[in-house]
């Protein structure tokens, strides 16, 4: 036992990464691969969003850039 916590130690990016590959596996296999994109990618902003220290008023402007409508006359 104390070999196999010494070597998690040692590699533990292997092992997060051997984990999170056998993790997307299952889910690519139970739910789809599309669906298992969809919930690593809303896990991720998530995570972007909880690490940063937003007030209300920042997510307020990001969500309104992000959702804003840009009358671009070049685009034709």
């Amino acid at each position: 036992m104390e070999e196999l916590v010494l070597y998690i130690k040692n590699n533990r990016d292997k092992v997060l990464g051997g984990f999170f590959g056998f993790l997307f596996g299952i889910l690519v296999l139970r739910i789809g691969f599309f669906k298992t994109i969809f919930l690593f990618m809303t896990t991720y902003i998530g995570y972007i969003i909880g690490s940063k220290s937003y007030t209300l008023n920042d997510i307020k402007e990001i969500l309104f850039r992000l959702f804003s409508y840009k009358n671009d006359s070049n685009m034709y």
